[in-house]
């Protein structure tokens, strides 16, 4: 950051460039000031992303030439699946390793940009280990910490949430690529949250681990993970078989608020403002901070500029889901009971036997067309067009993408 503009001059750049860049993706005002987004159905709530994913492939166009030729095998055509002999299974990514390369490749093709998590975090890479090819990616991220209709479902006071968030995850990714999207395949990656292996690994590395903010030990025993639909309502874990070890809950929508459209350039050029106006805000971003602080940053930048400070509020509700992996985790996180108790959860591989004959295998046998997929056509969703290092350039046509969580 500079701070070397005064602050009148940062102050009409950010109005200008705020007001033009809500404008271009489709928001109007109300008459309060307050935005009003220009629909809720799929593909309009997908390109009021559209700024934020273009912006982020711009900056990654460099990292997908250099990896596409390393990783493009892992990717699968159709002619490599056979749905009834699926065999998935979870790959635990740590570091900066070549397995955390791959995600970063895989995730760009979602529709809605994938964000790094905050605080703790685990991910995933969903082998598909008949045909050695990746068929999904799974993200767990610590939760934020305001969630009403969370709070209401599990019936916590501010006190008991405080004392027992610890024992919960958010999945901020999950979901399957192509051609396993073609067949479903997304049930079954959110299917394997609610596995023995994810909370084996859970365990592993953090149930004795220190909280940064109180340094306390924590002894974490992961009760409940949460998702939201990025796309308002969603119909991948509304179906998920009830009453199942595997089923997700619907409990309610968010209230909207957030700051997705907000571009980051325009972030930057908000904490440049704060920078010069000497405010805590535009640095105070370390974990343990909160997980809330570019929402908070944003705010006060607003309220600085004279700015509706409800222009944060999208207005797009997402559906919010729980999966409960303790039998009593509601009680266990209410603090009602001592210990989460796991008496019913799966392994991958019961998983996938059922997803295969529930979802996937007649999919497959009504909507053959998975067959004809090109794992090259991934590309169109990563950019326009890609040198193959003959000096030719591979014309891809645009395929279906995976969808986040």
């Amino acid at each position: 950051m500079s701070g070397v503009l005064p602050l009148f001059t940062l102050e009409s750049r950010i109005k200008r460039r705020l007001r033009t860049h809500l404008r271009q993706i489709g928001f109007t005002k109300a008459a309060d000031g307050s935005l009003v987004p220009p629909g809720d159905s799929k593909p309009e709530i997908r390109a009021l992303h559209w700024a934020q994913r273009k912006e982020r492939l711009e900056k990654s166009r460099d990292f997908v030439k250099k990896n596409w030729a390393n990783f493009s095998m892992y990717f699968a055509d159709g002619a490599d699946v056979n749905p009834a002999a699926i065999q998935p299974r979870l790959e635990p990514i740590s570091g900066s390793t070549w397995q955390s390369a791959l995600f970063k490749l895989a995730s760009s093709s979602w529709s809605v940009p994938v964000s790094e998590g905050f605080g703790r975090r685990m991910r995933f890479l969903v082998w598909d280990d008949s045909c050695t090819k990746l068929l999904g990616l799974i993200a767990l991220g610590d939760p934020v910490f305001n969630l009403r209709v969370r709070d209401q479902a599990i019936g916590w006071d501010s006190e008991t949430r405080k004392a027992r968030l610890v024992h919960m995850m958010d999945a901020f990714v999950l979901g399957s690529l192509p051609p396993y999207n073609f067949l479903l395949g997304g049930k079954l990656v959110a299917s394997l949250v609610k596995t023995v292996e994810i909370v084996k690994e859970f365990q592993q590395r953090y149930s004795r681990s220190r909280g940064i903010i109180s340094g306390r030990r924590k002894h974490a025993s992961l009760a409940l993970i949460t998702t939201t639909s990025a796309l308002g309502r969603s119909s991948m874990y509304n179906r998920l078989s009830k009453g199942s070890p595997t089923s997700f809950k619907s409990i309610g929508y968010t209230s909207g608020w957030g700051h997705f459209h907000v571009p980051q350039d325009l972030f930057e050029l908000m904490r440049e403002y704060l920078a010069a106006a000497d405010h805590r805000y535009a640095s105070n971003n370390r974990f343990g901070d909160g997980p809330n602080w570019k929402f908070r940053a944003i705010r006060h930048v607003l309220g600085l500029l004279g700015l509706n400070r409800d222009m944060l509020r999208h207005g797009i509700g997402r559906e919010v889901f729980i999966a409960e992996l303790a039998s009593n985790a509601r009680a266990f996180l209410r603090g009602a009971e001592d210990e989460a108790v796991y008496d019913s959860l799966p392994t991958v591989a019961e998983v996938s036997h059922q997803a295969k004959g529930r979802w996937m295998q007649p999919r497959a046998e009504r909507r053959p067309e998975y067959r004809e997929w090109n794992h090259v056509e991934l590309l169109k969703d990563l950019m326009p067009e890609i040198s193959d290092g003959n000096d030719r350039v591979i014309a891809v046509r645009r395929g279906p993408n995976a969808r986040s969580a």
